[in-house]
């Protein structure tokens, strides 16, 4: 029998060599006959992302006009193949924004990328990809055919599939005997594992297809689907030296789209936290009930690193964090992780919860992204075992909304038990019915999952999100005029730094803007020039002493007009005044029109700065918006008390 077998494996050998050989030589005949083919560089379009081309290694030329920032680029150098494409290249430097042609290479995904502003275009961080790309230069290898017509994978209908092939990236393709042979060791390690499915190959399997269709695979082996079970295969095969048999050559490998896991719904873009009931009154049983709950918001919502990501506190005597928002970012592994969670008993000290989570959950190290409103969801079974209105009202202002969901409310006999009566209505923003739920039974539990996930995923609504310290566009008037002096100038900028450092400054947070006048006005920086604390301190640092008289109501109007008239309709307008003297124009039309259009005006008076002006100028009630220091170098002595009462006055507004 096994020599009956050798015998079989020698035939097959001796016919595919002799194929192979007929094939080559054909192969050079038709190339001695036709001249070189012309290399056809396929057009593609700006928002075209990597993953949907499923070459290999390609060259595309890329449109003029690519430097949009609503095509996102996920990455920096190394690029996850979700990005635009053309994108990447501007960022990278390797095309500027009149476009051209790249080459690009797939590689392994990343862990992590890093996101960076560069060339005109931001590039945002991503935990991680399961492939990546390099851009370059389009310099082609020597001896490498690139294909003129790409494989395309789209999620679109097939008639708009192939619409968008055909108008994108069907180009006269590179004639077939251009096509590289597959490599007689490879195909002989292939017949060594594969002999007991034995198949003569068609000579058609040595030459490119010219379609859009994927190519076929040498003899034996399986057609690759890049899901997340095969994208580790895959990578191995491509980067291990020792690959062995089963190893499929790169020009063969039809190299598919990768099944994109989840980024998330973009939506629903928040940072959200449970709070889970462990106490032991709770049982096994409704304990089962509350982790279905939560693998069923886990579902609806999408979690991925572009929506929204959830991490999970229980609580009893004290609370514990089974896992953060950066441990999970996906739904399928997060209701995993969910399944495994255990009952841990003790009381329902709900307050201490909320606590913790303000203190340790909604931190950088554990995964919050700053730009995301953080929700917090408290799920209680009764009424908890200690007060929760003085730490909820800590986490509202550190900008936690919170959620409360009461299970099985005490009933009038039992009303005598309750720690803090009203509880619900005390913990959350406000007495409105929008963040809080009251679950007659905890078999009515999954009723409440599509209310609060909608709730939840309503960026808008979630008011608690936004702080004192996040939520404004400031704008400083300074003086520069001439009894000010250089020396005093730069005093009054260490003053404006010292107030900017307090806030959370992002184009999504607070921005910070300046404009300086004398007789006449500058506009130093709007509010969308600078984006980073660091860039704002910089470029108040580098403000110049222009020196001249004071019209500090024309200041004001040339704020409204050419600083404020920019500002995002949902930020709260701040003006921050500081002057050193009376005006030698009239402020009280400017100052009523900044009070009418809604801008919170802050009057800083310094040495000759006459008080009742400061009084007009300043937001009604004057001795909350109005100071007045007598030297320069005590201005740094009111920097607490107006950030105090910025973040009083927020605080006392309602917010759903």
């Amino acid at each position: 029998m096994g020599i009956a077998v050798l015998t079989m494996k020698a035939s097959v050998i001796e016919m595919f060599l002799v194929l192979l050989v007929t094939g080559i030589h054909s192969n050079k005949e038709m190339a001695k006959k036709s001249k070189r083919p012309k290399f056809t560089v396929p057009q593609i379009n700006c928002d075209v992302q990597a993953g949907k081309i499923i070459n290999p290694e390609f060259i595309v030329k890329c449109p003029a006009g690519c430097q949009d920032p609503k095509y996102h680029v996920y990455g920096t150098s190394v690029y996850a193949s979700y990005s635009s494409l053309c994108g990447a290249a501007v960022h990278s430097g390797v095309l500027d924004n009149s476009g051209g042609k790249i080459l690009v290479q797939k590689v392994a995904g990343q862990s992590g990328y890093r996101g960076s502003y560069s060339n005109g275009v931001q590039s945002l961080s991503l935990p991680r990809w399961r492939e990546s790309f390099i851009v370059s230069e389009s310099k082609p290898k020597k001896g490498v055919t690139y294909p003129s017509a790409l494989i395309y994978s789209s999620s679109k209908t097939p008639a708009a599939k192939a619409d968008e092939t055909t108008k994108a990236y069907q180009k006269p393709s590179v004639p077939e005997t251009t096509a590289q042979p597959v490599a007689l060791m490879q195909v002989l390690a292939n017949l060594e594992t594969e002999a007991t499915h034995i198949t003569l190959p068609k000579p058609s399997l040595l030459v490119a297809s010219d379609t859009s269709s994927p190519r076929p695979q040498p003899m034996g082996h399986r057609s690759w689907e890049m899901d997340s079970r095969s994208t580790a295969a895959y990578i191995g095969s491509q980067n291990s030296p020792s690959a062995g048999p089963g190893f499929v050559p790169k020009e063969e490998l039809s190299t598919q789209a990768l099944e994109p896991v989840s980024l998330g719904d973009p939506n629903c873009k928040v940072d959200l936290s449970f709070l889970i009931d462990g106490s032991s009154s709770i049982g096994k049983r409704r304990f089962r009930i509350q982790k279905q709950f939560l693998a069923d918001v886990a579902q609806a919502v999408d979690i991925g690193p572009s929506g929204p990501l959830m991490g999970v506190v229980q609580y009893g005597d004290n609370p514990a964090t089974h896992f953060n928002l950066k441990t999970h970012t996906n739904s399928r592994d997060l209701k995993a992780a969910i399944e495994k969670i255990t009952l841990r008993g003790g009381l329902s000290n709900a307050g201490r919860a909320i606590s913790f989570v303000t203190k340790n959950f909604f931190s950088k190290a554990n995964g919050n992204r700053g730009g995301a409103p953080n929700v917090a969801v408290v799920l209680l079974d009764g009424w908890p075992t200690d007060k929760v209105e003085e730490t909820s009202r800590l986490a509202r202002e550190s900008g936690i909304n919170i959620f409360f969901i009461t299970i099985e409310a005490a009933l009038e006999n039992e009303k005598q038990y309750v720690v803090e009566p009203n509880f619900a209505s005390k913990a959350v923003c406000r007495t409105n019915g929008y963040y809080s739920f009251s679950v007659q039974s905890w078999f009515g539990l999954r009723k409440t999952v599509q209310p609060l996930v909608k709730r939840i995923c309503d960026t808008d609504r979630l008011a608690c999100s936004k702080t004192c310290f996040n939520s404004a566009d400031i704008g400083f008037i300074i003086d520069g005029s001439s009894s000010v002096g250089t020396g005093n100038f730069r005093t009054v900028l260490q003053f404006v730094a010292n107030l900017s450092k307090e806030f959370e400054i992002s184009d999504t947070d607070t921005r910070i803007g300046a404009v300086q006048y004398t007789y006449e006005q500058r506009l130093e920086f709007g509010f969308d020039k600078y984006h980073t604390k660091a860039d704002i301190l910089n470029a108040i640092k580098s403000v110049g002493y222009w020196s001249g008289g004071t019209s500090t109501g024309a200041a004001i109007h040339y704020a409204l007009e050419q600083l404020f008239k920019k500002s995002k309709p949902n930020k709260r307008k701040l003006m921050i005044l500081i002057t050193d003297g009376k005006s030698y124009d009239d402020v009280r039309i400017p100052a009523m029109a900044a009070h009418q259009r809604g801008v919170i005006t802050y009057a800083i008076g310094v040495a000759w700065a006459a008080q009742e002006e400061l009084d007009i100028i300043a937001t009604h009630p004057a001795r909350d918006h109005s100071f007045f220091v007598d030297e320069f170098d005590n201005l740094y002595t009111s920097v607490p008390k107006i950030i105090r009462n910025i973040c009083t006055e927020f605080n006392s507004q309602p917010r759903n």
